[in-house]
């Protein structure tokens, strides 16, 4: 019986110290980092990123076309961040990035999204001699770029990536791959040939590795939409890109179901 005072002590102090501790524990705990919304998120990048192809363009956003269906408009819809700039534009290279779109960035940003290195490498010029000229052609131009990508594109992306981690210290920032363009003994009947989508194909894949390694380097997180394109490229059965359509900018990037399906669902699970 002498034992009960100081028991009742011991039970009285554990009490005490469990409900210190559960009052301290933060208001996310149990949730994923990624869960609680970003109070400052800007939005950077090309075409892929502006939306292009997606449809409902902000007439504002002129030739940038930055489409309400686009993953960071999404983004922003699911998340309602305190702040929100979107300066992704249609035609954009690491360059333009650095000097017409790091304006919204600052000490306060928390979040930073961009997808950038396809106009650099030429993809565009590429998809045009491809359709254009025909086999030898396209081979001769991918290789071109493969090489850029390989040589000279690294170093670009580093100079994008540093500009916006000298403007924007304290974001997280996540950089969005490309997907493959085609889907290889796919549907397609007409247009160019499989050797010519196979090398295609390779070049998106050596693009993704590249920014893959260079976002790594500088400690972002890297957004891979291969997967989450797979079974929807063109030849597909299910296509989230277009090919060639009218009007002409669109072609070869993602439809409003690529950016919601596709790219939303890779960036909503890192950002």
């Amino acid at each position: 019986m002498r034992t009960a005072r100081p028991l009742r002590l011991l039970l009285g102090f554990l009490v005490a110290t469990t409900v210190a501790l559960l009052g301290s524990v933060p208001a996310h705990a149990g949730e994923p980092a990624n869960a609680a919304a970003a109070e400052s998120y800007v939005a950077l990048g090309d075409s892929y990123a502006s939306g292009v192809g997606a449809g409902s363009y902000d007439s504002g956003s002129g030739d940038c076309k930055r489409s309400n269906n686009a993953y960071p408009v999404l983004w922003k819809n699911a998340h309602a961040p305190a702040s929100f700039s979107f300066t992704a534009c249609s035609g954009a290279r690491t360059g333009d990035v650095i000097n017409n779109q790091l304006g919204p960035l600052n000490s306060g940003t928390s979040l930073v999204s961009i997808s950038i290195g396809g106009n650099d490498a030429g993809f565009a010029d590429a998809m045009t001699t491809c359709v254009l000229q025909g086999e030898s052609a396209c081979i001769n131009r991918i290789n071109q770029a493969r090489t850029y990508i390989s040589g000279t594109l690294p170093g670009r992306l580093d100079a994008a990536y540093d500009a916006i981690t000298a403007r924007a210290p304290n974001a997280q920032v996540v950089v969005l791959g490309y997907p493959r363009m085609y889907k290889l003994d796919g549907g397609c009947i007409f247009g160019i040939s499989e050797r010519s989508r196979a090398a295609i194909n390779g070049a998106s894949d050596l693009l993704s590795e590249v920014t893959a390694k260079r976002a790594a380097d500088h400690g972002f997180a890297y957004g891979d939409v291969r997967p989450a394109f797979s079974g929807h490229e063109i030849c597909s059965d299910s296509e989230w890109l277009h090919s060639v359509t009218f009007p002409i900018g669109d072609s070869y990037h993602p439809t409003a179901a690529g950016q919601s399906g596709g790219y939303y669902p890779v960036f909503n699970a890192l950002g």
